[in-house]
Parts: C-alpha cells; sequence; structure tokens
C-alpha cells in the first residue's frame, strides 16, 4: 500500500465517526452517593439494596446526604448513563454523543453539565426554573446501595420548548443511531415519537429501553404508540419469559421494512438473548468473579453504552454484544456508572 493510500485508508477511519453521530434524549439525573448508616437508612425508611422514586417524606434525605463526607457527584440518569459509556468507548472524536433532557437552573444542574462536557458528551438541556435538577441519592452501606430518585426538572421537558427549537432539530438530524431509555415515555412520549418517526422515515436506526417493569404495565400505550418505529429493543431479566416477550415483539407492526426488528435481552450473569426474525442467539457474558463485583446497578445502561459505541459504527450484532458485555464487566467492579479513563476493548 503506498503511502497516499495509507494516509486515505486512515482519514477515512477517522471520517467514519463525526459530531452528533448518536442521539439519546432521558432523565439527566445527578447522582449523588455517599456512605451512611443503618440509622439513616432508618430515618427515611429505607431498604439497604433498593430503587425507589423519592415522596414527600425523603425530601431531607436529598439536603442531609451532601452534608455526609466523601459524597461523590456523577452525571446519572439511564438514557445519559449508556451514551456516556458510548462517547467513553469511543474516546475520539469527541461530541459523537448527544443529549437533550431537562434540568432546573441550579447548582446541581451546574454540576451536570461540567460532568457532561468532562465526558465528552454533547449535553443540550432544557432548562426551566419551576423545579429543581432532578437527583439520584445512593445510600451506601457496605455492598448495598439504597437508590432515591427524585425526578423533578428532568420530568419537564417540552418538546415545544426544546425538541422543536430549529437550531436543536439539526442536532437530531444530524444523528444516524438514537436511543431513549423507556423511561422517558412518562415525561415526554411526544418527543420519542418525532424523533422515532423522523429515524424511521429516513432509514435510521431507533432503539428503545423497556427499563423497567412499570414501564410495560402502566405506560402500554404510549409504548405501542412508538413501538412501530422500534428497530432494536433492549430489556432486562426483570421481564418474564424473555424467548415469548421476544416473539411478541417481533411480531408486532413495523413502519420502516428495510430494517428487521432487533430484541436483545440481558439476564445479569446468564446468556443474553438476540432475536432477528425466528432466530434466536445466546451470547455468553464476560465471566467475573464474585468478589470483584462492586454495583450492578449500572450493568444494564452499559450494556447499552457498549452496544451503542459498536453499532454507530455499524459493526455486527455479535460484535455489539460483545462490546455491550465488555463494558457493563467494566461497570459492576465500580461504584456507580463511572469507568476508568481509557477503555481496554480490543
Amino acid at each position: 500500500m503506498s503511502k497516499e493510500e495509507t494516509a486515505a485508508s486512515t482519514s477515512t477511519m477517522k471520517t467514519a465517526l463525526s459530531e452528533n453521530m448518536l442521539f439519546g434524549m432521558g432523565n439527566p439525573l445527578l447522582d449523588i452517593s455517599a456512605v451512611v448508616d443503618k440509622d439513616f437508612l432508618d430515618k427515611f425508611g429505607l431498604k439497604p439494596n433498593d430503587q425507589i422514586l423519592a415522596e414527600d417524606k425523603h425530601k431531607a434525605l436529598f439536603e442531609e446526604i451532601v452534608k455526609r463526607n466523601k459524597v461523590e457527584y456523577h452525571a446519572g440518569g439511564s438514557t445519559q448513563n449508556s451514551v456516556k459509556i458510548a462517547q467513553w468507548m469511543l474516546q475520539k472524536p469527541h461530541k459523537v454523543a448527544t443529549f437533550f433532557g431537562c434540568i432546573g437552573k441550579d447548582d446541581f444542574g451546574k454540576i451536570l453539565k461540567k460532568k457532561a462536557e468532562e465526558a465528552h458528551v454533547d449535553a443540550h438541556y432544557y432548562e426551566q426554573t419551576e423545579e429543581p435538577t432532578g437527583t439520584c441519592a445512593a445510600c451506601i452501606t457496605g455492598d448495598n446501595r439504597s437508590l432515591v430518585a427524585n425526578l423533578a426538572a428532568a420530568n419537564c421537558y417540552k418538546k415545544e420548548k426544546h425538541l422543536d427549537l430549529d437550531s436543536n432539530w439539526e442536532l437530531v438530524e444530524k444523528a444516524k443511531v438514537y436511543y431513549i431509555a423507556g423511561f422517558f415515555l412518562t415525561v415526554s412520549p411526544e418527543s420519542i415519537l418525532k424523533v422515532a418517526k423522523h429515524a424511521s422515515e429516513n432509514n435510521k436506526i431507533f432503539c428503545m429501553n423497556l427499563s423497567a417493569p412499570f414501564i410495560s404495565q402502566f405506560f402500554k400505550e404510549p409504548l405501542m404508540k412508538v413501538m412501530p418505529y422500534v428497530d432494536i429493543l433492549f430489556g432486562n431479566e426483570t421481564t418474564d419469559d424473555i424467548a415469548v416477550i421476544a416473539h411478541k415483539t417481533q411480531n408486532l407492526p413495523k413502519e420502516n421494512a428495510k430494517r428487521q426488528r432487533l430484541v436483545v435481552f440481558t439476564q445479569g450473569k446468564d446468556d443474553t438473548v438476540a432475536t432477528v426474525g425466528d432466530k434466536v442467539t445466546m451470547f455468553p457474558v464476560l465471566d467475573i468473579d464474585q468478589n470483584d463485583i462492586v454495583d450492578t446497578n449500572g450493568a444494564g445502561d452499559a450494556f447499552v453504552g457498549g452496544f451503542l459505541f459498536a453499532l454507530v459504527q455499524e459493526q455486527s450484532l455479535e460484535e455489539c454484544i460483545r462490546a455491550g458485555h465488555y463494558a457493563a464487566n467494566v461497570i459492576i467492579r465500580r461504584v456507580g456508572c463511572t469507568f476508568p479513563e481509557k477503555p481496554d476493548f480490543h
């Protein structure tokens, strides 16, 4: 190969990825982690290992936890975690990942903006003053963490005030892969539909996640409206009888006939299941010593992030799943959805 050809192929590799190629939209939450004691859990009626939405009785918890020593702040929220991990695995160029969501004009909002910047994610937040920035308190005791999410501002995303603005919609149009966690169905289904239709009409890839059992139970109607536009559907082991669901999902109507729907379910330490048409394939996860597992909480988000990293580079299903398994394996060795400076993925 001549020097010119080598230069050409290298530059092709570089131009293959560009800014804003991957688009995510969801609930931006600031994760606040602190080590607490049993008295703290008892005071707020928390189980050592749990995930709940904050109620009125938890308001004081957020004020108290930040006064603890050794408080760690991380940009969180399911979709934001996933696009951040995809960007981390890509490394360069920066800002391949775009993120939209709603925050408050406050200190926590400033921290979220700073954290997104540090992760090289191109975050464009809708900022409003009615509600404070959403937070998720991670109350750590030993190996357990009790999560209390206060959506607050995240719940205030407005399509007409943000997504519909020309400067923002242009970023949506630049993308070729889209990812929205099911949690956002509780916030702005109309925003999801607008993005999903755009992807479908332009033969781009739209991915969604069933996120948690309550989404398919209580938000079935908005979910079913979006489903015809979903090219890749993610789910996890909290969903019953995966094979049946995967098969049923495959048979739901689909707008863009050029792409067959792919359903990918992770099952913790058990095989990941992928179905395309009638074909079901199992992919074993990476082995890990139980003692090395620190926190499995961000594993699902990390899997999706790794998957998106390979997908945005148009790699095969096997490669996408291999990258997803790698990212999840890194994340479960650490507290929260955090990662080392550079990935070690080949």
